[in-house]
């Protein structure tokens, strides 16, 4: 399994002869340079959209249109786009599972918020949630933007992830001590990627605090396009 960071909370995983795009932000991404863009989305396979606020969405439906991939995530936005803006959507809701040709993603409760701005004011896309992905004998959770929650007890509990790849800059979501906090409480993962972080001078720009937290811990900083493989 490869996990290649793409910058902020964008994911590139190579698995099980598969390649699945997590929130993909290439339009303005300021940790992703252009010349790359081609690289990240190659061989693309799925796209999985944990909620629409604009650095996981803007290019998702371009993405999905222009590599004719379908798009997982959330049931009711999944349902509108496919009626809406031909593309192949797969559409579920937290506590389902689906099947991404051999690679299996459950769904699972995020605490955020999930909106975006038309002509009309604000208006709601869905809600926020998380992954659980179980490939190559692995469970990844992919916390998506996220506070903690009493949710993650029985979300560690049950899926038992032994990587968890955790929002943690701070600000919009967790920062480094408190998903610090929710590893050490919550999981009882071996490996830790931080996400959603150094990419705005508003964010945590190091994961000290998160390494300082979780002695034993292989916590690991990703470099934006440098595979994590696993």
């Amino acid at each position: 399994m490869k996990i290649i960071w793409l910058g902020h909370g964008s994911f590139r995983i190579e698995t099980s002869g598969r390649v699945l795009l997590v929130d993909p932000w290439l339009s303005g991404n300021p940790v992703l340079p252009e010349d790359r863009h081609e690289a990240a989305i190659a061989g693309a396979t799925h796209i999985l959209l944990t909620h629409v606020h604009f650095d996981h969405v803007v290019d998702v439906l371009p993405l999905a249109k222009r590599l004719e991939v379908p798009v997982a995530g959330q049931y009711d936005l999944m349902g509108l786009w496919g009626e809406t803006e031909g593309v192949e959507t797969i559409g579920f809701n937290k506590g389902g599972t689906v099947d991404l040709d051999g690679v299996k993603v459950a769904m699972v409760p995020a605490s955020h918020s999930s909106t975006f701005n038309t002509q009309d004011g604000l208006r709601t896309g869905g809600s926020e949630v998380g992954y659980m992905l179980m490939a190559e004998g692995k469970t990844v959770y992919l916390s998506g933007d996220t506070a903690i929650m009493a949710d993650m007890e029985w979300m560690g509990d049950y899926y038992k992830p032994d990587i968890g790849i955790l929002s943690a800059g701070g600000h919009f979501t967790m920062d480094m001590k408190q998903a610090a906090y929710a590893a050490k409480r919550y999981f009882n993962f071996k490996t830790v990627i931080p996400c959603h972080y150094k990419s705005f001078p508003v964010l945590e720009q190091d994961a000290s605090d998160l390494i300082a937290g979780l002695p034993g811990v292989e916590v690991i900083e990703p470099e934006v396009m440098k595979a994590i493989e696993l």
